[in-house]
């Protein structure tokens, strides 16, 4: 039987949290942080399948978090999809430059959510 796929969201809104883990579940296992460092920390600690990324939150922004991410042997390969409501071509371009396999339009359309999700993780 093959694993449970991880999906860790780091986004500091309870609100888009609560969405995507009743839009995920239970086809994934969803783990949660809600600001940049305490992510690192549970990428490096579950090396979930797929990081889901806000971009703007407070401390630490979605590249920020990124750049670290990449910086780590035992994550630096997962795929990481921003969330964002800024509708902004040249930071989606620097976001993929970090390494982001796509992006996330808020709110979100739950059907391109999935596909992307699915996308990425069979990468």
């Amino acid at each position: 039987m093959e694993k449970e796929k991880r999906v860790l969201i780091i986004d500091d809104d309870t609100s888009i949290i609560t969405e995507l883990i009743s839009l995920l579940q239970p086809e994934y296992r969803i783990l949660v942080a809600k600001d940049g460092m305490s992510g690192i920390n549970r990428a490096e600690k579950y090396q979930p399948d797929l990081i889901l990324l806000d971009f703007v939150m407070p401390d630490m922004n979605g590249f920020d978090v990124l750049s670290s991410l990449r910086k780590l042997d035992g994550v630096k390969n997962i795929p990481v999809i921003f969330m964002t409501g800024i509708r902004d071509s040249e930071k989606e371009n620097e976001g993929k430059a970090l390494g982001a396999v796509d992006y996330i339009r808020k709110p979100f359309d739950r059907a391109d959510v999935k596909l992307k999700i699915r996308k990425a993780i069979l990468k």
